[in-house]
């Protein structure tokens, strides 16, 4: 029998019949005895009736039927049944390194996310909201003012998705650290080594009261400005504690002990308040003894994995193994998400899971990765008992990936955490056309899945990144194995000119800007693949010409992303290109 073409694609589908045509009025009909957010539609030669649990469930029910409906207004003979796998399906925009999307944009991302049914947004925040008297942190950044996120709650409301607070606390303090007014507050203020030989500027603030009192009111900043009453205090990555001002205190109580008391000092004073906290769970993953020290009650510990369980390992030299270790680093550990949820639901500590899209350091997605590192979140978070699926989609390295690179692991993302069993073989591509971007020609789809596919098949493997991005961006830290495959690498490289020459048409909301964005980071990405052709001993264009063709790209980024994103972040962003620029250069023998 034929299924219909929805999206989320339902959990069960009966007696679908499209050539049976029916012009009724959907009746309406409250069932609170149905699964929270669900509903049943029953349409028929008779009659057409949708029941609902609650407000989201007649949201997608009515979504549904509006999927439905052909161009006449008709319905087809039906029967569906669906609820979600997850109460809540979230997802979080990193927009502090370096990209802060314009209105235009967070209005077409919220559009997005209302299709893939999620219900919870966060924009991942260190230094890019306008906070009263901090003027100095953001005053470059273009930063989110309270009546950008006044304005986009609203947007989020009628969209059926909660606007979540979200402020990193502990570690990721970096913009703010690096001012004199606020360096003395970091645990090591003139920096620490992040490896042997690598110095690094301050990112995280010391473990005191007074920084849990002045973390806590820039959180109540926030949700004062909008509303929220979930927060998310971040926490994440605290590479140098213990190398610092909190020297003494970890010798004494052991490292992880030191951070959950610290933990706690940020987050009862806001659960006191009514709030629900959440927190980024790997430091205290490894020490599950340690969740006792957390209050359980209106806590929720963020557990995130962003590779799938088939992910090739990178394998560090010997020399930073121990280093890696210190700071909590471990490539070859397991990277499916039972083995970092276990402590967390067997302690029963309320936890939610977040994978992430797979797109920053890649310049044009990891797609292969995305899809196999958000299934698994998926079904380790229902067996978990997870309360939240929630997808991250991260700016490191300069947040040159455009937010369509991220559209077809948004969609699979909201599907699978709706529900897993009937949407884990999905046509990306054709959802992306249909449901996303709206493009008849369906062409738009195929290019971003076709371009989210080559990262895996160049024989290199990168950590937590594309060997495409690692090859253009060469001072970028990213740790790799193996070497570059001749004849895999000439396919990517015939592979992307012809994803470029496919994108030159307008599709959609912001359709010439998104078609530019996409044109360019496809370009860069293809640079990357002739750096690595080269390295396979292949015929490319000449170091001059790469160089000459990346300084053109470098200007034509620049006016792109104008179009979409406010400028503040820009310099930054385009300081990694220059630094490519000038690797190229120096190859070409040039001053």
């Amino acid at each position: 029998m034929n299924q219909p073409e929805l999206f989320p694609t339902p959990r069960k589908v009966h007696n679908f019949s499209p050539e049976q045509r029916h012009e009724h009025v959907v009746r309406e009909i409250h069932d609170p005895a149905l699964p929270a957010q669900g509903f049943h539609l029953n349409i028929d030669s008779n009659d057409a009736t949708a029941r609902y649990a609650d407000q989201l469930g007649l949201r997608y029910a009515r979504q549904t039927i509006s999927q439905l409906r052909d161009e006449a207004g008709r319905l087809p003979t039906i029967q569906i049944a669906d609820h979600p796998d997850f109460a809540t399906r979230g997802f979080m925009l990193d927009i502090s390194r370096d990209r802060v999307p314009t209105r235009e944009t967070l209005q077409r991302l919220v559009g997005v996310l209302e299709t893939c049914r999620y219900n919870h947004l966060q924009l991942y925040i260190e230094h890019t909201f306008a906070y009263v008297g901090h003027d100095d942190v953001w005053a470059d950044a273009s930063p989110m003012s309270p009546t950008d996120m006044q304005w986009l709650r609203d947007l989020c409301g009628d969209a059926g998705i909660e606007l979540a607070a979200n402020q990193n606390c502990f570690g990721h303090f970096g913009r703010w650290l690096s001012h004199d007014r606020y360096n003395a507050r970091a645990e090591c203020p003139d920096g620490f080594e992040f490896l042997p030989g690598i110095p690094f500027p301050p990112t995280m603030l010391a473990p005191t009261p007074d920084n849990a009192s002045f973390v806590d009111s820039l959180v109540r900043e926030q949700v004062a400005s909008f509303g929220a009453r979930t927060v998310n205090i971040g926490c994440d990555e605290t590479f140098e504690l213990g190398q610092g001002f909190s020297a003494d205190e970890v010798a004494r109580h052991g490292r992880t002990e030191v951070y959950a008391q610290h933990l706690r000092r940020i987050i009862e004073p806001l659960t006191a308040d009514g709030l629900q906290v959440q927190f980024w769970g790997d430091v205290i993953a490894n020490h599950p003894e340690c969740l006792d020290l957390i209050p359980h009650e209106n806590t929720t510990a963020l557990v995130w994995n962003y590779d799938a369980p088939d992910c090739p390992k990178v394998t560090p030299p010997e020399s930073l193994r121990d280093p890696l270790a210190r700071i909590g680093i471990d490539l070859e550990a397991d990277t499916d998400f039972a083995s970092r949820l276990a402590p967390f639901s067997e302690s029963g500590f309320n936890h939610w899971v977040c994978p992430g899209t797979s797109s920053w350091n890649s310049l044009i997605g990891r797609l292969h990765n995305a899809r196999g590192n958000l299934l698994n979140a998926a079904l380790a978070g229902v067996d978990s008992g997870a309360t939240g699926y929630m997808v991250t989609d991260w700016g490191d390295g300069g947040h040159h990936q455009p937010l369509t690179v991220s559209y077809p692991p948004i969609a699979y993302g909201g599907a699978v955490s709706w529900c897993a069993s009937s949407n884990k073989d999905i046509d990306l591509a054709a959802v992306v056309d249909r449901f996303l971007v709206h493009d008849e020609a369906r062409v738009l789809g195929t290019v971003l899945e076709q371009i989210g596919s080559v990262a895996h098949r160049t024989g290199v493997t990168a950590a937590n990144a594309s060997p495409l991005h690692a090859a253009l961006f060469p001072g970028s830290l990213t740790l790799t194995n193996g070497e570059p495959d001749a004849d895999s690498v000439t396919q990517i490289l015939d592979e992307l000119t012809d994803a470029i020459e496919a994108t030159a048409r307008p599709i959609g909301p912001q359709g010439n800007d998104i078609v530019e964005e996409l044109s360019v980071a496809i370009s860069l990405a293809r640079l990357g693949a002739q750096n690595l052709a080269q390295t396979a001993g292949l015929e490319v264009a000449s170091v001059g010409q790469r160089t000459s063709e990346l300084s053109d790209l470098i200007g034509r980024y620049r006016s792109a992303w104008l179009t979409t994103s406010r400028p503040g972040g820009l310099t930054d962003s385009l300081a990694h290109l220059d630094a490519a620029l000038a690797a190229l250069r120096s190859r070409a023998g040039e001053s």
